[in-house]
């Protein structure tokens, strides 16, 4: 199976290209984005060094269809899919800060909970939590947009307003537009078997108009539960079944890597790389509710370049 890492196009009227973690990004005259999401896995901050067949294709296809299907609570930037891993919108100025809402107590909020933390980005947590226990709301924790290899850092909003990231106007605004998306997602994961646990959003602006960009509700930007297995596996203090890229952290720490300095990535064999895909597909079908048709990934750069030249060429 062959996975697309790396992409190097030159379209007509492109101005910039910025290659981030997933997703390479394509500047068309200064107003339009074509972003192609590649096959890279990142974790911990870090790009691990192949990539995941498919994996593109199905989180450009869950993203699209939330954007699709959330257009009511705010405006996004989304214009068109013009292949299967690659979708174009608006050019916006995105805000330095991205927004993590938290409708469980798991992941890294837990992490550090256990540590002895008891307030995350000015949200006080009280004493006595478990892991997986649900908030009696969900709660924002934003952190500040890392520069690619550096770690995202947790930051409170009276921090984001006062360094001037975020004026104290937009921030109300981004804060609402989360906390509905958040429902919106909740109430479609409930549809499908789901709960959704917690995820991010970036948001930026186009001629001062605050829009939703980059993906939305896809496993490697959220975490899902199984509702069905949930109750019964948190009273007996047991893991949670999950939806989410977190299988793939557990499967770097149990083998020593973290993203710490020093630390090297373990070895991604044939069978592991084809096992994440599977769960990728896995993922997809269980999201969406359908049945995840996987696009022939023979000449891969070739197909995208003609769909994409197709694209603009009709706009």
């Amino acid at each position: 199976m062959k996975a697309l890492t790396k992409t190097d196009y030159h379209f007509p009227k492109q101005t910039n290209v910025y290659h981030g973690k997933v997703r390479d990004v394509y500047t068309i005259s200064d107003n339009l984005l074509v972003m192609v999401t590649t096959d890279r896995i990142s974790a911990f901050d870090v790009v691990l060094p192949k990539g995941i067949p498919y994996k593109g294709q199905i989180l450009n296809q869950i993203a699209a269809k939330f954007l699709d299907a959330t257009t009511d609570i705010c405006p996004n930037w989304k214009t068109a899919t013009p292949d299967s891993m690659v979708t174009a919108g608006l050019l916006c100025k995105g805000f330095p800060v991205e927004m993590i809402v938290r409708g469980y107590l798991c992941g890294s909020a837990w992490r550090a909970y256990k540590s002895g933390v008891r307030e995350i980005c000015g949200v006080k947590i009280p004493d006595g939590m478990r892991e997986n226990e649900r908030f009696p709301q969900p709660i924002v924790t934003p952190t500040t947009k890392a520069e690619l290899g550096k770690h995202d850092e947790d930051i409170s909003p009276a921090e984001i307003i006062s360094q001037g990231l975020v004026s104290a106007e937009d921030y109300a605004v981004l804060e609402k537009y989360s906390l509905g998306l958040f429902e919106r997602g909740t109430e479609i994961a409930a549809k499908r078997g789901l709960i959704l646990v917690d995820t991010k959003y970036e948001f930026g602006t186009q001629n001062d108009k605050i829009y939703l960009m980059d993906e939305v509700h896809t496993p490697d930007s959220s975490r899902y539960f199984y509702i069905d297995e949930y109750q019964e596996r948190f009273e007996k203090g047991l893991p949670q079944k999950q939806l989410s890229k977190e299988f793939v952290r557990e499967w770097l720490i149990e083998n020593g890597f973290q993203g710490k300095e020093g630390q090297q990535v373990p070895e991604m064999t044939e069978t592991i790389i084809a096992g994440i895909s599977a769960r990728y597909m896995e993922l997809y079908e269980q999201i969406t509710g359908e049945m995840f048709e996987n696009i022939s990934n023979e000449n891969i750069e070739q197909r995208i370049e003609k769909n994409v030249l197709a694209y603009l060429e009709n706009i």
